[in-house]
């Protein structure tokens, strides 16, 4: 049973014409002061803290002296995509003439740098290497690429082991003797603040228009960095906050990239129908049963052109939010690392044609729909796996033994196939620690090989830093481990097959030892009760353009009963409903709640709700529509037949 716990409010200094709702709501996130809100692209903290920024900065100036052939080796994940294609656009528009960029395919080469990838780019003979998203932890690639002769500039956001690598220049925020304060960076930020520092330089000696092209506006790269930003779940802290607004404020206005924008098409089910939406669908674009099934026709964007088209692009994303971003954009941008090669992403993401992006948008679009099919076989097989656990948990539950729920699984989850697919073992990690509330480790081999060292991707819940517990099992255990590396709440590790046994106890004994039982239980925060003369539109569309919000600066999320008017499943998994609040009966409103494990019973009259307020557009109508994020308890009517 999940646990319910009110948010307090917080005493503020917050403007006293703000709306008492809206002020209650940041209140209760530990907003106390009006620049705490600043969403300004003037708030926005400058690059000078970031230690070895002037080093990278002269770097990059003897490569555009020098014209080097510059390769950028990216991460093959979103926040790797959009870094690589930033830092192309960007150099390209300082006035670099060779730029490149390699992925590293995650299957035959893992993550980062290594020195398997620098074999691979030294075919291309670079002068400089930059990684973006990754390199922190690449000793031997960096020494191995120094040994042929190229320079390297690592910039990254991961958190590094007690060694760095030896590159000509290191930026990353987390760093030791990095005074940045906002550690919270992603790979996209970090490169993102590489380029502006270099266009200070450039401008300072007064390099556009006279030895150089003309100045580029770097505004014109915030799209890419709010869709990284927001793929990779980092913290959104003000400064965060400040990056991922001013790219939903272009994307909004019609200005973003064309692949950003084919990417929004692409994920819209009634302009790319062949997910056919149950009506009707979430207006905010998050998971919901229009995701699904195919749909005979084929897709209106696949054949659309010209001025259609850019209606289908400018439609799909006028209304972008955060949480579009991260759960339509992000995941098919995301599939073509997971299951192929990101280098489809990046191009859609360079694409300068609207044609050409929805084609690639449209590839990505069928990626995704491959990876989902491949994620549900590993989600039976992993239910499976847990069905017999999970039975005897109920058996000792029954017999009085042990309260918390998930007593009798390890604290620590380990779970693998030899058949899992190794792109899609941290969603599937990721599914079922949303599930069971624990940190889990799925990991994956290789089906041909089955020496092969196994893969892992972890993920875990408030209270264990994931990547923390690997260093102090690894400490413990000199050798079990081969490779590991990630951040707080997600990490990924490699090791042999016949350590797996010896890693699923270590990991379950250092999980027990920091988690205590209270931590083990799923929590919901809730901002409480919403007042009944707050359903409404205006109150929803309030809400969706006070954020970003994301992670650590979460959704506002209400709870309260409501009479239960009207229910019907869809899809099997799905429920719709029709209630009113309780102090005021009167008033109708629609509500949706997805992948439902237990249906209110046909007598239900009460139920008490955990949800969202939004807009729902759908047909050219928007109305109130509650997302319910949980259905917190149901009473039978109490009236006579």
């Amino acid at each position: 049973m999940t646990k319910l716990i009110r948010r307090q409010a917080q005493s503020d200094d917050l403007p006293g014409d703000m709306h008492p709702l809206l002020r209650r709501i940041y209140s209760q996130r530990g907003i106390s002061r009006p620049e705490d809100i600043e969403r300004r692209l003037a708030g926005l903290a400058p690059p000078d803290a970031l230690l070895n920024i002037g080093a990278a900065v002269e770097l990059l100036l003897a490569a555009l002296r020098g014209q080097w052939k510059v390769l950028i080796v990216a991460d093959y994940d979103a926040d790797g995509a959009t870094s690589c294609a930033l830092a192309i656009e960007a150099l390209h528009g300082f006035g670099f003439n060779e730029v490149d960029y390699i992925v590293p395919d995650r299957l035959r080469y893992g993550y980062g740098l290594t020195p398997g990838i620098v074999e691979l780019a030294a075919c291309r003979e670079p002068d400089l290497l930059i990684t973006v998203d990754n390199g922190v932890s690449s000793i031997d690639g960096v020494a191995a690429a120094k040994a042929a002769g190229m320079r390297v500039l690592v910039t990254d956001h991961h958190l590094p082991g007690e060694r760095l690598p030896a590159a000509d220049a290191l930026v990353n925020p987390n760093q030791p003797g990095c005074g940045f304060p906002w550690k919270s960076t992603a790979g996209v930020g970090v490169i993102f603040y590489v380029m502006a520092a270099l266009r200070a330089r450039l401008r300072e000696m007064g390099w556009f228009g006279r030895e150089g092209p003309p100045e580029p506006d770097l505004r014109e790269l915030l799209d890419l960095v709010a869709l990284g930003t927001v793929a990779d779940v980092v913290s959104l802290d003000r400064n965060n906050r400040i990056l991922v607004n001013e790219g939903l404020r272009r994307i909004r206005a019609g200005r973003a990239r064309p692949g950003i924008q084919a990417l929004f098409a692409a994920a819209d089910p009634l302009i790319n129908p062949r997910r056919v939406p149950a009506d009707p669908a979430p207006a905010s674009g998050g998971p919901g049963p229009g995701n699904g099934g195919e749909r005979p026709g084929g897709s209106k964007l696949a054949m659309a052109g010209g001025k259609q088209l850019a209606s289908f692009f400018e439609r799909a994303s006028r209304n972008a939010t955060a949480t579009d971003l991260a759960f339509r954009v992000a995941p098919r941008l995301n599939a073509a690392g997971r299951l192929e090669d990101m280098s489809a992403g990046i191009e859609c993401l360079l694409a300068e044609e609207a044609d050409s992006a929805r084609d690639l948008a449209l590839q990505l679009d069928q990626i995704n729909t491959r990876r989902r099919e491949i994620q549900a076989e590993m989600d039976d097989q992993a239910a499976a796996m847990l069905a017999g656990a999970e039975a005897g948990l109920v058996a000792g539950a029954d017999s009085g033994e042990g309260e918390t729920p998930g007593a009798g699984l390890p604290v620590g989850l380990c779970l693998h196939d030899p058949g899992w697919h190794q792109g899609v073992v941290g969603v599937l990690a990721s599914r079922i620690k949303d599930r069971l509330h624990r940190p889990v480790i799925a990991f994956a081999g290789d089906p041909d090989d089955p020496r092969a060292e196994l893969k892992g991707s972890a993920r875990s819940i408030a209270g264990f830093h994931i990547r923390d517990a690997l260093d102090a099992i690894a400490s413990r255990n000199p050798g079990l481990i081969s490779r590991f590396g990630g951040h707080a709440m997600a990490a990924g590790l490699s090791l042999a097959p016949e350590s797996l046994e010896r890693f699923r106890a270590a990991f379950d004994e250092e999980a027990a030892r920091q988690l205590k039982p209270e931590q083990l239980q799923a929590v919901l925060y809730s901002d409480g009760a919403l007042e009944p003369e707050w359903f409404t539109i205006e109150t929803a569309q309030m809400l969706r353009n006070a954020g970003p919000w994301g992670k650590d600066f979460p959704e506002p999320l209400f709870d309260g009963e409501f009479v239960l008017r009207d229910q019907l499943v869809l899809k099997e998994k799905h429920l719709r409903m029709d209630v009113s609040p309780k102090e005021k009966p009167e008033l109708k409103i629609g509500a949706i709640a997805f992948n439902v494990e237990e249906w209110p019973a046909p007598d239900v009259e009460k139920i008490n709700l955990a949800y969202r307020i939004e807009v729902n557009e759908f047909r050219g109508q928007r109305k109130v529509q509650l997302v319910v994020e949980e259905i917190l308890s149901c009473a039978p009517s109490t009236s006579p037949n």
